[in-house]
Parts: structure tokens; sequence; C-alpha cells
């Protein structure tokens, strides 16, 4: 059920988990928020590891944009993969920030704070009504008013679920659960109905979890984590409960995005997140499967489905603030990121674009029902991951999680330690 920004991107393979890097013009002295003058000028964007697969897309909308706006000249650099998150904080301690860069929420908040993303609710707010209202949410920082990113391209992913398992458990395979309440109760009646041979999930909880079960994840002043409050337990004790009832595979302490998928092949897992290139791989290795394969929507309980956002930042230290305002919306706007969603399996953070034919109407493959699914719980979907959550906190979580639920410490206790760990390093990053 949880699918992590990294298993989300390589699900939808495209060869891009696209935060960005850095190589530019930065400098400059203070922000420059004035984007109202003449877009003219050279300008750095810079991408990583997309040049292999997207060549012709960014040069062809560089040279548009050079079109446009006679005068401007747009330098586009792409890094390897490897480093990147050490490239772009030795860019950002160098003074050395490309002007247009693409990032993620949890990398533009250090880059925010340190004063290096430009604030757009200053400098652009009238694109604001462009883009999805949770999509332009998804860059704000906690404890830091302001917007620090354009919004590029969504990801989400459906839920697939066994139909067969479903009824052999006497379960209603055209009514899967919707809620985390239902999902609980569907997986205690399956492995009882399998005397525990067949669990329903095989993901522990995340962050992401926690927060689509309705969590409050932060305070209001974004200073200090909160998942461990009454809710938080509740959610992980009925994790618990499902674990020691193997309604939640066994293996799920050490489960991967691919060993989850394969027990979902083997019918030992009955609902699994995915893609459209796992429904082709069902109909190879797995016919049975594909064709009693339901689709439906991640489990939330607050009515709002997870989603993964990049951006686009401006760097508040450019000396051309006009031109890599004008670059960074011209990536983003409605045309142009319709045009690299037909290219890629990605979807529009702009309003209006997800009601495009191209993500409401299928035409019988399996890449359209997956798009066509995914794309209809973006409309008012949440990014719940929070900005400040770190790699590390994630590791911090999943090791009090994998204590309490081999019984070493109580769901309460496992929250607390976790909350308190990560507290901890939330002071660190300043």
């Amino acid at each position: 059920m949880p699918v992590s920004r990294r298993a989300l991107a390589a699900a939808f393979a495209v060869c891009v988990v696209l935060p960005l890097s850095a190589c530019g013009s930065g400098g400059g002295d203070g922000a420059a928020t004035d984007a109202s003058g003449k877009v003219e000028g050279d300008i750095t964007f810079q991408t990583w590891n997309l040049r292999a697969n997207f060549k012709d897309y960014f040069e062809g909308l560089i040279a548009d944009f050079e079109k446009k706006y006679p005068g401007t000249d747009v330098k586009w650099i792409d890094q390897p993969a490897e480093g990147y998150a050490d490239k772009i904080s030795a860019d950002a301690a160098g003074g050395t920030l490309p002007d247009v860069v693409n990032v993620s929420p949890d990398l533009v908040a250090p880059l925010a704070k340190a004063g290096l993303a430009l604030d757009l609710d200053k400098a652009a707010s009238r694109y604001e009504k462009e883009y999805l209202p949770g999509a332009w949410a998804s860059h704000r920082i906690p404890g830091m008013t302001g917007t620090y990113a354009f919004p590029w391209y969504l990801n989400t992913g459906p839920l697939f679920y066994n139909k067969t398992l479903f009824k052999e458990a006497g379960l209603d395979a055209e009514q899967p659960p919707k809620t985390y309440d239902e999902v609980f109760d569907a997986a205690l009646r399956m492995a009882e109905k399998t005397d525990g041979e067949v669990a329903t999930l095989a993901n522990v909880p995340t962050i992401e979890d926690f927060g689509r079960y309705g969590v409050q994840l932060m305070n209001k002043e974004g200073d200090a984590f909160t998942f461990n409050d009454a809710k938080g337990v509740e959610l992980f004790t009925k994790y618990k409960e499902l674990y020691d009832a193997k309604a939640l595979d066994p293996q799920a302490l050490t489960a991967t995005p691919e060993s989850s998928g394969k027990k979902f092949l083997t019918g030992a897992v009955a609902m699994n997140p995915g893609s459209a290139l796992d429904l082709g791989n069902f109909k190879k290795q797995a016919p049975n499967l594909y064709k009693n394969i339901g689709i439906t929507d991640q489990i939330t309980s607050t009515g709002h489905v997870n989603m993964y956002v990049m951006g686009v930042m401006v760097n508040a230290q450019t000396k051309r603030t006009p031109a890599a305002v004008a670059f960074a919306h011209y990536v983003t706007d409605a045309a142009h990121q319709m045009s690299f969603a037909q290219q890629v399996a990605i979807f529009p953070s702009t309003a209006g674009s997800l009601d495009d034919p191209y993500f409401t109407k299928e035409d019988g493959t399996d890449e359209t029902r997956v798009r066509v699914a995914a794309a209809k719980s973006l409309k008012n979907a949440v990014n719940y991951t929070p900005v400040l959550f770190s790699e590390q906190m994630k590791t911090e979580l999943r090791n009090e999680v994998a204590k309490a639920l081999q019984g070493k410490e109580s769901p309460k206790e496992a929250l607390d330690n976790a909350v308190e760990a990560c507290n901890r390093l939330l002071q660190q990053q300043g």
C-alpha cells in the first residue's frame, strides 16, 4: 500500500527520478524578487540524468523559448545521477547554483531556508491560478511564508488487487476497500480464510500512510513532528494486529518494491501498488492474474490520495530574475507539461490538464487503463510527505516500526522513539 517516491519513480520506469543538480550563474547580493523587467540575458538550466532520454524535447523547448524572447540564451547542462545530493549541496555552499533548478519539495526546503530559492508568492503570484492548488502548495515550507518552486509534474500510483483472491475469501471483488478501516477488515478476513497463507498487504506503514490516515504529521509551527499522537498510535496498532495475523506479509520488514511485486505476482499478496508496466508483466508471466486484476485508488481515510511532485525553482540570487522566472514558468506551463506527459509516464500539475481526453478516455491498452485511473485521483491529491522529512528520518521511522512489529516495543513506544529521533534530526537541520 505505501509507495515510496523512489519506488513510484521506478514503477513508472522513465529513467527519471528527477530532482536536479547544479552549476550555473549564481551570485548577486540578496534576493532579487522583481520579475517584472525585460526577459533577456543568459541563464543556466540544469537537469539530472535527462539528456540521454529527452535530449530532443529539452533542446526544442529551449529553442522555442529563445525564439519567443529574443536576446535570451539558455544554457542547459545535464548532470549524471550519481552524486547529485552532494553536488547540489556544494553548489549551494559555493554560490554556483544555476538560475533555474528542478527540485522536489524536500530538496527545496534547505535552499529556501538558506535564502537561495525565490519566493514565487512575491515574484510570480500571477501564475498561481494556472496550477492545481495542491501542487502549488507542495513547495511551501513549514515555518516559512512563501512558495519556492513552480510545480512541474506529478506522479501517483493506483493500487492493484487480485479479484480471485478476494472472491475466494468471500470479499466483494467489485467493491475493493477504499479506507484504512476497510482494508484492515478485509485483510483480517483474508488471513483467516486462508490460514495466513495470503496476506493483503506487503509493506510496513510509511509517513505517507500516517498522512492518508489523517494523522497530523507536524505541528502548525513546522518545528516538530507529531505523528505519535493518538491517531498515529491507532494506525500503527492496527498494522501490528495485521502482522500478528499474517494479514501483513511476514517479510514486510525487508520488503522492496520488487519483492512485493513478486509476492503479488505469485498470489501470496492480494493488493499491491504498481504501474502499467506491471500489467504487461502480469499478462506475460501470470495470465490468470492479469485476467482477474482489479485497479483501484490508493487507500486513504482522508478522501485524498498521496501524490509525488517535482518542481522548478528559481535561484533567488540570479542576476536575471525576469528571464529565470519566465523560463521556469515556460517549462511548467500547461502546453509544455502536456507535451512532456505524452513522452513519459507523468501527469501535469496545471489546472484543467487532467481533463484532457489523454487522461480521461481509455483505448483498451494497459497503459491507458492505469493512466486514467491515476489521473482521476490526482485532481485533489496531497503531497503527504513533509518537506522536512529527510531520508535519515525515514530510516529512523522504519527501524522503530520493525522493532514494534517484532514485539520488541509497543506501537506507542516505537512512534515516540521515532518522533524523538526525527525531531532531533530536524533541530540539526537548523
